[in-house]
């Protein structure tokens, strides 16, 4: 069983206290964190921290994710890799470098993407509206990513279903969210919030994951290698953003477990308020540690572990050719 994130939404200071995480909050509570129960540390307050709080993370190999204001993800500190191997990073490059072999990792990321995608408009379709023409077309857009012959007109592709997609969303949120169209820094409406808060922890997660393996994430394949950002980490994170972050929007809006009041006007766009952020977070963590029947391993596994087997999948494939298996939802 993975072990839990753990959250600091509090204002204070984070220290070492021998073997735990001691949180000194503004408003004079304290608590007392074990280092052993922690799988990643989430920090959404203004929380001051010393070398000595990163070093006994560093110990356990726990990464810390920051989080500034309004919840918009600023970086992680990573600590040192239990797993180093050059030859994973070299051959990581080698397929980056190779276009045949970025290719075909490219292909299957996409294809997974939209197979995801169209798992939830299958879902909802006949229940929230008529989806079967974008259905059909997500099929066709999914069978077309084996005949691209470079990463732009992947990404072209992948860009066109994401569109069809996110049109259907107006049909299936419960008035009055829409999403109208996919809009970020800042989003412009609560649907908006919701996506792009749910992104950045699927983001985070698989940040996390990857830092689990040998990977260098700033090498992805579909995404270009760039400044500030972990690349790879977007490559995975497209592939679960349907499964984790999109059913999770519209089971929290159907269900009326957010409304119109967890959101708040700033600066031309709309967030989500406290409230809202964590009613969005807790439900969440619950979602990564729900269990699915995994066919090939034959026994249940989280959300959370399946994002960390399909990394894992990658570098196999990586350093042995074996086949590169992107999750693509069959439950």
């Amino acid at each position: 069983m993975p072990k839990p994130n753990h959250h600091i939404f509090a204002d204070g200071e984070l220290s070492r206290n021998e073997g735990t995480l001691r949180i000194d909050t503004l408003d004079g509570e304290i608590e007392h964190l074990p280092i052993e129960t922690v799988d990643a540390l989430y920090l959404h307050g203004q929380i001051d921290f010393n070398t000595r709080a990163l070093g006994l993370l560093n110990e356990h190999s726990v990464p810390m994710h920051v989080f500034g204001w309004k919840d918009y993800y600023r970086g992680s500190y990573l600590p040192k890799r239990n797993q180093v191997s050059g030859n994973t990073v070299v051959e990581q490059v080698r397929s980056y470098d190779d276009e045949e072999r970025r290719l075909e990792i490219g292909h299957r990321l996409i294809e997974a993407s939209i197979h995801n995608m169209r798992g939830n408009l299958r879902y909802y379709d006949g229940r929230r509206g008529d989806f079967s023409e974008t259905v059909e077309e997500l099929a066709d857009l999914k069978e077309s990513v084996k005949s691209t012959e470079d990463i732009d007109h992947l990404r072209a592709v992948e860009g066109n279903a994401r569109k069809a997609y996110y049109a259907c969303f107006d049909d299936i949120l419960r008035d009055p969210f829409e999403l109208s169209r996919r809009e970020y820094n800042p989003p412009t409406n609560e649907a908006n919030a919701v996506v792009s808060f749910l992104n950045g922890m699927v983001y985070t997660t698989c940040v996390s994951a990857i830092r689990k393996t040998a990977l260098d994430p700033t090498v992805g394949f579909v995404h270009e290698p760039g400044e500030r950002r972990f690349t790879l980490s977007l490559d995975i994170a497209d592939i679960f953003k349907p499964i984790l972050a999109d059913r999770l929007l519209f089971r929290l809006v159907n269900r009326q477990q957010l409304s119109i009041d967890d959101f708040e006007d700033e600066l031309g766009g709309t967030l989500l308020n406290e409230e809202g952020r964590m009613t969005v977070l807790e439900e969440y963590e619950q979602t990564l540690d729900e269990t699915v029947e995994h066919p090939r391993l034959n026994r249940k596994v989280s959300f959370k572990t399946l994002v960390q087997t399909d990394v894992y999948s990658l570098k196999k494939h990586i350093l042995t050719g074996e086949p590169y298996r992107a999750t693509e939802r069959w439950w």
